[in-house]
């Protein structure tokens, strides 16, 4: 099963993302910012809070993204 191992929220509502099967790179928040319960968001410090958790990401007030929403919108990153 697929699982975050680390994310990373930018100043740009991007989130730098890990996964367990070695793959990495770019996740863009944007595109929810203005829906729902992702309002939220919109507040810099608040996206700041996210982390893993089970197979995805959340943040404080339970908005979450599963690991595959997270795979079917990455732009990979090549390692340093």
């Amino acid at each position: 099963m697929l699982k975050v191992k680390n994310v990373i929220a930018n100043d740009d509502y991007t989130l730098f993302v890990e996964l367990s099967d070695g793959r990495s790179g770019i996740f863009d928040v944007k595109p929810y910012l203005e829906k729902g319960v992702f309002t939220q968001l919109q507040d810099l410090s608040y996206f700041k809070q996210v982390k893993p958790f089970f197979c995805g990401i959340v943040w404080p007030n339970e908005q979450d993204l599963s690991a595959d929403t997270l795979v079917h919108g990455l732009k990979q990153v090549k390692a340093a």
